[in-house]
C-alpha cells in the first residue's frame, strides 16, 4: 500500500543495543543533518514517512528485540504508514541474507560499515570532512567517545567480532578534534567506549596507545571529566593507571567486563588470562588509583561451568568487593567458537547462579553505599524526575550504575551543571543527599 505522504522526507532512526550503536546512531544522523535532511531519533510523533532501524544481534534477548522491531516497521510500511524501511547494525550484519529472505518488505539491509552506501541511499552525500560531527541522542552534558571498531580477541562466546569486524583504532589527532568539537556543544562528560578500549593504538602506532589519547583528552578545555569503559584485563597497559591516578579529569572508574574467574571457564573461553593474573591485576590497579571504582560483568551459565566454577566464581565476588558488577546469562550463539560446546547448562539454573551473584552484589553496594553516609561528593545533574534531580559521581555511568536523588523542593539545579552533594542516605542502588 503507498503511503499518504506527499510531504519533504523526513527520517526516524530507531536504535537498539549498546551506546557503539548510540554512537553509530548519532554519526548517522549529524551526516543527513549535514545534507540537510530531517532527521530524528525515535520520534514518538510516528511522522517521519523514512525509518531506519540500527540493530544489535550481541545475544538472544537483543535479537529478538530488534526482529521485533523490524517486524513492527514492517507492519507499518504494509500499511501505508511509512514509506521506506531501511535496517543497519549488527543484526543486519550477521544475518543479511536470513533477514532478506523471512522479512523481505524491508526496502534494504546494510551492515555495521555501510555509512556511505546507506547515506547515499538516503539521498546524503558521505562527508568526510564531518570528523566529530555528531547529532546528539544523549542529553547535551555528556556523550559516547567511541574510540575503535571492531575487535580481534578470540573470545570463544563473542560474535562481536562476526558483526563488527577486525580492530581498527581512530588515530588521536581526530579524536581530540572530535573532543573540542562536543566540548563547544557543552558536553562535560565523555565515556570512553570501544569493543576493547585497552587494545587501542596497536593496529595504526605499533604499541597500545591508550594513556597517551587520555593524556591529550585532557587537554580539552570544556571537558570535565572523562570516563574509562571496556577495558580487557589481558594485557592491560598499565601507564593507564599513571595517567588515571595523576590527571583530575579522569574519573576514578574503571569498566572491565571480567567473564568469570574459574581457572577452566576461563580456558575455554579463551581469555588469555587466570583467576591469579587477574586478581594481581585488580589489585595493582586499586593500589596505584586509591578509591577507585571497579565495574564488571560476568556470565554465568558458560558450557561446562559445574556447580564448583560457580562456587569458585561466587567466592571471588564476595571476597573482590566489586563496587559495580552486572551479570549475564550465556547466551548460545551461532558460528562463535563456543557454539561447538553442549549448552549443557539448564536455563533456570542459569537465571539462578546470576540471581545469586546479584544478591551478594546487592549487599555488597548496599554496604559500599552506606559508608558515603556524610561524605560530600561531586555530583553531575542528569535529570529532573519524579520531585528529584538526578545526578551522578564520578564513581558511576550512565544508566548502568548508583544515581543521586536530591530533592527539588529543597533546591535549584541547572541539568548538566556539577555540584557538591553530602550524602544523607543510601539504599542498595540509590543514594540521597542535600546540596551543600
Amino acid at each position: 500500500m503507498k503511503a499518504r505522504t506527499l510531504k519533504k522526507n523526513k527520517i526516524n532512526v530507531i536504535t537498539l543495543g549498546c551506546s557503539k550503536n548510540i554512537y553509530d546512531s548519532e554519526v548517522l544522523m549529524g551526516q543527513l543533518q549535514a545534507n540537510n535532511l530531517d532527521a530524528t531519533h525515535e520520534s514518538k510523533k510516528d511522522d517521519a514517512n523514512i525509518v531506519v532501524i540500527n540493530t544489535c544481534g550481541f545475544i538472544d534477548n537483543a535479537k529478538q528485540e530488534s526482529i521485533d522491531t523490524i517486524l513492527r516497521f514492517a507492519q507499518a510500511k504494509h500499511n501505508g504508514l511509512v514509506e521506506k524501511l531501511f535496517v543497519t547494525g549488527c543484526l543486519s550484519e550477521r544475518y543479511k541474507p536470513d533477514l532478506e529472505k523471512e522479512i523481505p518488505n524491508v526496502d534494504q539491509y546494510f551492515g555495521t560499515r555501510d555509512l556511505p552506501r546507506l547515506l547515499k541511499v538516503l539521498g546524503a552525500d558521505y562527508k568526510h570532512e564531518l570528523v566529530g560531527e555528531r547529532l546528539l541522542t544523549t542529553p547535551s552534558h555528556y556523550a559516547y567517545f567511541k574510540i575503535s571498531e571492531g575487535c580481534d580477541r578470540p573470545c570463544s562466546f563473542c560474535a562481536i567480532p562476526l558483526m563488527r569486524g577486525k580492530h581498527i583504532s581512530t588515530p588521536i589527532e581526530e579524536l581530540v578534534e572530535s573532543a573540542k568539537k562536543l566540548a563547544a556543544k557543552g558536553v562535560k562528560e565523555l565515556m570512553v567506549i570501544a569493543q576493547d578500549s585497552t587494545y587501542y593504538g596497536l593496529d595504526i602506532y605499533g604499541k597500545r596507545r591508550l594513556a597517551d589519547l587520555l593524556t591529550e583528552l585532557c587537554k580539552v578545555e570544556g571537558i570535565e571529566w572523562i570516563r574509562l569503559h571496556y577495558a580487557f584485563p589481558t594485557g592491560f597497559p598499565e601507564d593507564v593507571l599513571e595517567v588515571m591516578a595523576n590527571e583530575p579529569k579522569i574519573c576514578n572508574y574503571l569498566d572491565m567486563p571480567l567473564q568469570h574467574i574459574a581457572d577452566p571457564v576461563l580456558k575455554s573461553m579463551r581469555r588469555g588470562t587466570s583467576k591469579e593474573k587477574t586478581t594481581k591485576l585488580l589489585n595493582q590497579i586499586k593500589e596505584r588509583v586509591p578509591g577507585i571504582a571497579l565495574r564488571t560483568t560476568l556470565i554465568v551459565g558458560y558450557p561446562g561451568e559445574t556447580e564448583a566454577d560457580f562456587s569458585v566464581l561466587l567466592d571471588w565476588v564476595k571476597e573482590m568487593r566489586f563496587e559495580r558488577l552486572g551479570v549475564f546469562t550465556y547466551s548460545h550463539e551461532e558460528n562463535t567458537h563456543a557454539y561447538a560446546l553442549e549448552d549443557d547448562v539448564p536455563e533456570e539454573e542459569k537465571q539462578r547462579r546470576a540471581e545469586l551473584v546479584m544478591e551478594v552484589q546487592q549487599d555488597i553496594s548496599l554496604e559500599k553505599n552506606q559508608e558515603l553516609i556524610g561524605k560530600k561528593l561531586k555530583v553531575l545533574i542528569d535529570r529532573k524526575e519524579d520531585g528529584n534531580y538526578v545526578g551522578r559521581t564520578e564513581f558511576d555511568s550512565v544508566e548502568v550504575d548508583n544515581e543521586v536523588l536530591i530533592p527539588v523542593s529543597e533546591n535549584y539545579l541547572r541539568i548538566g551543571d556539577f555540584t557538591t552533594v553530602e550524602i544523607t542516605d543510601a539504599e542498595h542502588f540509590d543514594l540521597f543527599g542535600k546540596v551543600v
